[in-house]
């Protein structure tokens, strides 16, 4: 067995501390702004299973940081006009990681839903269904 002197949730709770997490209602009121982009981290087959935010970019979350790098190779040039994302996963963990790893490339505009997807459905339910490809 692998030990471990950190746990996951010891480097989710670590990271919270240091970004800034918004609430689902928080995160509908800032959802259709301009430069406002929310960002889906789940895997494909969370999408597909569980469906979707509106308007939400899907980005696996192995790909963000070279995604949103002008430098990389595998840059998306659907962040060319992005001022703030906002991060979501299922539960917020995934997201919490994300958005302090994202601050450590100096992105400064950058938030995390906290409760993720789970939370969005249950207290917001605007969810679109996703094609299976």
């Amino acid at each position: 067995m692998i030990k471990l002197t950190t746990s996951s949730r010891d480097l989710v709770t670590q990271a919270e501390q240091e970004i800034t997490a918004l609430s689902p209602s928080e995160v509908k009121a800032e959802q259709g702004k301009a430069g406002v982009v929310l960002v889906d981290l789940r895997d494909i087959r969370e999408l597909q299973h569980e469906g979707k935010i509106a308007s939400a970019m899907h980005v696996p979350r192995g790909m963000l940081e070279f995604w949103i790098d002008p430098d990389s190779p595998y840059y998306r040039k659907e962040f060319d006009q992005v001022e703030s994302l906002i991060l979501f996963c299922n539960k917020g963990w995934r997201s919490a990681l994300a958005a302090k790893a994202l601050q450590d490339m100096g992105v400064e505009q950058v938030k995390h839903m906290q409760g993720g997807f789970t939370l969005w459905a249950k207290e917001i339910g605007e969810i679109e269904q996703v094609e299976h490809r």
